[in-house]
């Protein structure tokens, strides 16, 4: 099928389809007479299997390293397991940092004024700043 046709059978657009074969992740099984495009509907399972990544959080990088795995008769299942390790690690570092966040956040209500007195050298004396 002409990327054209991929693009609507993925619902990805022509011009992400492009990047990806220009990345590797997306190869053409071969031209048309015409010069166009073609690819199979193992690209539909591929894509399948980028947008999926990527949703867990990987980068295009890491997709790529998977589908060289892949691409070389290997199952790539213990890169994925160690980039979902990362991924997980990640998060435990952002919720580290967002626990931290809240209670900067608590301190700083805990003594709020709704009505402070004015004062023209301070635009809000409640974040001492």
């Amino acid at each position: 099928m002409k990327i054209g046709a991929l693009a609507g059978r993925s619902g990805l657009p022509v011009k992400t389809l492009r990047y990806y074969e220009d990345l590797g992740l997306l190869p053409a099984v071969g031209r048309s007479e015409g010069g166009y495009r073609l690819f199979g509907e193992e690209s539909l399972r591929r894509l399948e299997f980028i947008r999926r990544l990527k949703s867990l959080g990987l980068t295009l990088d890491d997709i790529q390293e998977c589908l060289a795995v892949h691409d070389a008769g290997e199952l790539p299942c213990v890169d994925i397991q160690r980039q979902l390790q990362r991924q997980i690690d990640l998060v435990d570092e952002r919720l580290r940092e967002l626990r931290l966040f809240r209670r900067e956040l608590q301190s700083l209500l805990q003594n709020w004024q709704s009505d402070p007195a004015p004062n023209t050298a301070v635009i809000c004396p409640n974040l001492n700043v």
